[in-house]
């Protein structure tokens, strides 16, 4: 250890303002404003379109997953412009200011959990007043109270819960265009509306307000999923932020440590990082030596020796010993930073895939809305009456509401959904279920995904006069005392055989960074590490051949210079990688490796499995560039498979990533599927379930066309009175979510 590094932080002060020259990052010409209220590619394309309109504006990107908008400007421009522009088209901003005192993560956490649970709370009143408003109707129809009490009823589903659609539908009015949120706006409003006035003033006449509470409450349930999935959407990026510590040991005058919030750190900045700390910056080691666990970064299972002049990664993570490292990048220049960056915008543009009633909304709206103004038209001319020229335009118009047209890919996604959770796949929605099921190659990460993620004890070997129990025990109680990968892997296997480990005190153990461990056990000196440390005191060694394969890290043990126990370690194959690869194979999947470990070991795991094709040496950006250049040649879809945070982008810039459910959190944020039990067959059975949910999909889309294809003329001659046509939608409802529940009993093979 080297003695000038300040371990010592009794005195540390906290860095709050900037000395030794510091000085605050300059003003870069970027603002960054929070959005609320967007539900849809055609809200991006509005908040994009107004930000730029204002003068001094060079670009604006706005992302939908993290409703952010970044403004780059050319001019000047003061963030009250932008938000009066944003709220032109009806939308809400504010700028986003650092704070300091508030981990930005968990204040966008803090947000999103208010969201979601005032959705809850408007969809459970929604599902609570409608009962009560189909109960009072059904129950007490000629009750002198019935009607009113419907009223009441149904007015918070309609003005609560039903700003839902009516404020979208009003912004899309305002901008001459329309949605399939103004379809079930006007048919809520018309079919509440007509039963007021008839409730006031028509006394005989039929009400709709079942008919009003029901449209809102249905579709709802929709708009409740969409904001889950945009949650689960956005916990990749926070995930990702939270491997970055908010503050860093800044070394000042006279090696006094202080505690600095990393934003604030230049270039040339010393900053001590202390055994088992979460390195806060990217820059290059000047004092000290140890092991960093790079894995969060690289996917490599082994730590990595580190010393003056090597480079440390943000996000990584110090071992034993103390280091010092000058900041060679900036907080927002990190390779994680720019990772978190990528993955935005990867998300951006990878929007949800509009739905076939969305896409065809367009026209059947308009379409819709002609024929009902059409059929009162008529009819007030054949008749003369308004209250029978409403009835066929209401009934016409509450026909038409896309209940089972919004149903159709929601509830078949939701019961996909469920049944892959019963099998281990747990899919986040339907653009994924969409995707999948035209996959013709998958790339998949070693480390953790083909492999056990750990370093394991494969071979031991005892050497000289001790026996295998013997010599496990010495090396173990030297080892138990060390937080070292490959030193936990020893004591484990020890373990395993049943060795008692007596914890040696730590006065007569030495760790020596890049090379082992060495301690006195009665009176013996004992060494455990590197063969090539090793013969150094005992002499050139006899390594048998078996021992020594490409994926395999040799520790050699002496007793006072003499040999007494050779170990293999590695990362073993998963027991089921074998048969989960050769299954994607039955499949006519392509299969393609793609590793941070070195090209040796790679080639050796691909030999084991018969994996077509070999990537090796991959940094995060590189395995997400090699994904995005074999989209362009392969044919058909791709998947990226694997369980690190080093995987996280290119899991976001495939076509579907999948994570295993054995790995990181953000791995499993950043994926589009994740296969709980880790078995990578499992992809063989995601996508058997997408194609039989696209078929079900389809079904339920020719149905609901197809019912408002024959029903809708019917209404308007007058054929189906609104209270069939209420009948008639909620039957196409229950069949849609019928078919959808014959997902329930799949199973593949």
């Amino acid at each position: 250890m080297n003695k000038s590094i300040p371990l010592s932080t009794e005195n540390q002060s906290v860095d709050t303002t900037p000395d030794d020259g510091h000085l605050a990052h300059p003003v870069l010409d970027l603002t960054v404003l929070d959005i609320k209220g967007m539900t849809c590619a055609s809200c991006v394309r509005r908040v994009e379109k107004a930000i730029s309109s204002v003068e001094g504006v060079k670009a604006a990107s706005v992302n939908l997953a993290t409703e952010k908008a970044e403004v780059s400007l050319e001019g000047s421009v003061s963030p009250e412009q932008l938000i009066e522009a944003v709220r032109r088209v009806g939308y809400e901003a504010e700028l986003e200011i650092a704070d300091t005192d508030i981990n930005p993560v968990e204040k966008r956490r803090v947000q999103r959990t208010a969201e979601l649970h005032r959705r809850q709370l408007q969809l459970a009143t929604g599902i609570a007043f409608s009962i009560g408003v189909l109960v009072v109707e059904y129950g007490f129809p000629h009750a002198s109270w019935s009607r009113l009490t419907q009223l009441l009823l149904a007015l918070p589903v309609y003005l609560w819960v039903g700003w839902l659609f009516h404020r979208p539908a009003i912004v899309s009015a305002l901008h001459g265009s329309v949605n399939m949120d103004t379809l079930v706006s006007l048919g809520s409003t018309v079919a509440f509306i007509y039963s007021v006035v008839a409730t006031i003033f028509i006394p005989r006449a039929a009400t709709y307000f079942d008919v009003a509470a029901l449209i809102i409450t249905f579709i709802s349930i929709g708009k409740y999923l969409e904001i889950v999935a945009k949650g689960k959407a956005s916990q990749a990026i926070e995930m990702l932020a939270l491997l970055q510590p908010q503050i860093a040991h800044r070394l000042g005058k006279g090696d006094t440590v202080m505690d600095t919030p990393v934003d604030r750190l230049v270039l040339q900045d010393k900053v001590l990082i202390k055994p088992g700390e979460r390195v806060p910056i990217d820059g290059l080691v000047v004092e000290g030596d140890s092991e960093v666990d790079c894995s969060t970064m690289t996917g490599e299972s082994m730590p990595v020796h580190v010393k003056p002049g090597d480079s440390v990664l943000a996000g990584t993570v110090n071992g034993s010993g103390p280091l010092v490292v000058e900041v060679n990048r900036t907080s927002d220049n990190t390779v994680l930073a720019q990772i978190i960056s990528l993955v935005e915008k990867a998300q951006a543009e990878k929007a949800p895939i509009q739905r076939l009633a969305d896409r065809v909304s367009a026209v059947f709206v308009p379409v819709i809305i002609a024929i009902s103004l059409a059929t009162f038209g008529g009819w007030l001319l054949y008749s003369h009456n308004f209250t029978e020229a409403m009835i066929p335009a209401v009934a016409a118009l509450v026909i038409a509401c896309p209940c089972a047209l919004g149903l159709a890919t929601p509830v078949a996604v939701m019961v996909s959904s469920g049944k892959g959770a019963e099998m281990g796949l747990l899919i986040r929605g339907g653009e994924t279920l969409e995707q999948i099921h035209a996959l013709t190659a998958i790339v998949v990460d070693k480390t953790g995904t083909l492999t056990m993620g750990e370093p394991t004890v494969v071979d031991m070997l005892p050497l000289g006069d001790r026996d295998l129990h013997t010599a496990l025990s010495l090396v173990a109680r030297i080892e138990a005392t060390s937080e070292h990968p490959l030193a936990k892997a020893i004591v484990r296997k020890a373990q395993e055989y049943g060795v008692s480990i007596e914890r040696t005190s730590l006065e007569s153990v030495k760790s020596i960074p890049g090379m082992g461990i060495e301690g006195t056990i009665d009176q013996k000196v004992i060494r455990v590490g590197a063969a090539t440390w090793i013969e150094g005191f005992i002499g050139k060694s006899h390594i048998p051949n078996e021992l020594s394969a490409a994926d395999k890290t040799i520790v050699l043990a002496a007793e006072d210079n003499h040999p007494i126990l050779v170990l293999a370690i590695a990362d073993p194959l998963r027991p089921d990688a074998v048969a989960g690869i050769a299954k994607l194979h039955s499949m006519g999947l392509k299969v393609i490796l793609a590793t941070g470990d070195n090209e040796v070991t790679a080639q050796s795991i691909a030999h084991q499995l018969g994996i077509d094709e070999v990537h090796s040496q991959m940094t995060p950006q590189s395995k997400a560039e090699l994904v995005s250049s074999l989209q362009k040649v392969e044919k058909g879809k791709l998947a990226m498979v694997g369980d690190g945070v080093n995987d996280a982008l290119a899991l976001t810039v495939a076509d579907v990533g999948i994570a295993m459910g054995t790995g990181s959190g953000t791995a499993m944020a950043s994926a589009a599927i994740t296969l709980v039990h880790g078995d990578i067959g499992a992809v063989a059975d995601a996508i058997a379930l997408s194609k039989a949910t696209l078929s079900i999909i389809k079904q339920n889309l020719a149905w609901a066309f197809g019912y408002n294809l024959v029903l809708v003329p019917l209404a308007a001659f007058g054929t189906i009175p609104p209270v069939a046509a209420a009948a008639a939608m909620a039957a196409s409802s229950v069949s849609v979510v019928t078919n959808s529940l014959r997902l329930r009993r799949f199973h593949n093979g």
